[in-house]
């Protein structure tokens, strides 16, 4: 159980609590009150110090009501700001591996073409797992047909290898992250050769 939902559950406990024995109070004061009632009645001044005793409890329950909701309000603004500050620590220790991999690429001796392509693969194959991971995705629609909320037409060629209205090449692959366009992918659609 969390910090926070022990402090609401014992503050209401003590609320409830505080409400019961006032209840009581009030019942045992209104049963002294018949009692008193039938063999002699309250004085003015004597009702008047009890509403006031009454009253100095309610405004003493308000305090502290109006306290800890005060108290609510900062723990959560504090949990939200850190929740802000904080919120890519996953996928920023995740990225550090592709960082890693990219500097011993940087920093390699090796001048062998074949090497460093294979090893720049094998960082952007690591770099794409892990956007994967934290819910990203890549819209690459060569040979789909166009679709204007997830593609950007840069323009039109006439082509007889895909059908008309089709993505003939990709220019920049798409993104999205838990189904929320990042960024569409800029094309090139086929038009009728025609």
């Amino acid at each position: 159980m969390s910090k926070k939902t022990k402090s609401k559950s014992t503050s209401k406990k003590q609320l409830d609590n505080e409400i019961s024995k006032e209840q009581s109070e009030n019942e045992t004061s209104k049963d002294q009150a018949d009692d008193a009632g039938q063999s002699e009645e309250i004085t003015l001044e004597e009702q008047l110090g009890q509403m006031q005793e009454k009253a100095d409890l309610n405004w003493d329950k308000y305090l502290r009501a109006v306290a800890e909701l005060e108290n609510v309000r900062k723990r959560t603004s504090r949990d939200v700001e850190n929740a802000r500050k904080y919120a890519l620590e996953g996928f920023a220790r995740e990225f550090l591996v592709v960082n890693d991999s990219l500097e011993i690429a940087a920093n390699s001796e090796e001048s062998n073409i074949e090497s460093l392509q294979s090893g720049l693969k094998a960082t952007l194959n690591l770099m794409l797992s892990t956007m994967e991971q934290f819910g990203f995705e890549v819209i690459d629609p060569h040979g789909e047909p166009f679709d204007a909320e997830y593609h950007e037409a840069m323009s039109m060629l006439p082509s007889e290898e895909v059908e008309p209205g089709s993505v003939l090449t990709v220019f920049q692959k798409g993104y999205m992250l838990n189904g929320r366009l990042l960024r569409p992918a800029r094309v090139i659609v086929a038009a009728d050769p025609k």
